[in-house]
């Protein structure tokens, strides 16, 4: 029961942070994003809530995951956790520095950070339990998508 508690916990809490920074993205959709230049690749928007839920769901059983190898592994789990709680931060902060500053030069810096923090979370997950570090992959890639159409809409703005 425990290791389904731990799991459940952390899912919560990434729906949790995606619901908070959907707040700030959600009003600035019809009005600031609206109005800029997005290149023809941009998805339509009613694309970005359920993959970011799905992601935010992959994430957290991932993180879940790793919680329940405390017990067996209990410093490079720390270690790990220290780097998701990071990525799960920086993730939090682009939504305000794009939707909520409406600066795309400054959101796509913050992305290279985010993107290489989600690596580096990847990387140690997959080093404590390969499925919860291939469950990041998903998310690494669309971050890697939101990374160019984050740079494209600052070139063309």
């Amino acid at each position: 029961m425990q290791k389904i508690l731990r799991i459940a916990t952390v899912i919560m809490t990434c729906l949790a942070v995606g619901y908070f920074s959907s707040l700030v993205t959600r009003e600035n959709i019809p009005t600031w994003y609206a109005m800029i230049n997005k290149p023809s690749f941009n998805p339509p928007n009613w694309v970005f809530a359920p993959v970011w839920t799905l992601l935010y769901i992959l994430m957290g059983y991932a993180a879940g995951r790793i919680w329940n190898k405390i017990d067996t592994d209990e410093a490079n789990v720390k270690k790990a956790f220290i780097f998701f709680l990071v990525q799960l931060g920086l993730n939090t902060l682009w939504s305000f520095l794009f939707f909520g500053l409406h600066n795309p030069m400054l959101a796509f810096f913050e992305i290279l950070l985010l993107w290489a923090m989600i690596f580096e979370t990847y990387t140690q997950f997959k080093n404590i339990d390969k499925v919860a570090g291939y469950l990041l992959v998903p998310y690494l890639a669309w971050v890697s998508f939101a990374t160019v159409l984050n740079g494209s809409i600052w070139y063309l703005n």
